[in-house]
């Protein structure tokens, strides 16, 4: 038996975030094989990125959200759609601030955060894994 490494604050982040984009995927029905593979792809572009800028990490979460959103966007289409607003055109919620600390879903059509990026199960009223 030996002793396991203590994790460094990067991991932890990383596995963080990983963890806050699978929820909001699986809240959004859209956790599918090859979806999982571009938060893993975007997680993987951010350790990179993490250690070029270690002050960088707490804003790792909404980075992964939005490089998984804009990922999304160019193989699906829009992700997430917004939950808050019930009629108009369909439109995705947007992660704010765009580099800082406790990221949020924001609506921006009706100026409303919606929900913190990983909880976005309660805002379209699906159950949590």
């Amino acid at each position: 038996m030996g002793c396991m490494e203590p994790i460094s604050p990067l991991e932890q982040a990383l596995h963080a975030a990983r963890a806050l984009v699978l929820a909001d995927l699986v809240a959004g029905r859209v956790a599918e094989a090859d979806v999982v593979s571009l938060v893993e792809d975007a997680v993987a572009q951010r350790r990179w990125w993490v250690e070029q800028w270690p002050d960088g990490v707490r804003y790792v979460a909404g980075l992964v959200a939005q490089d998984v959103q804009d990922a999304l966007l160019e193989r699906y289409g829009r992700w997430p759609l917004c939950p808050a607003c019930g009629s108009g055109d369909p439109h995705a919620l947007d992660v704010e601030p765009e580099l800082g600390p406790d990221p949020h879903w924001v609506c921006h059509k009706a100026g409303v955060k919606v929900a913190a990026v990983g909880s976005l199960a309660a805002a379209f009223g699906t159950p949590s894994p």
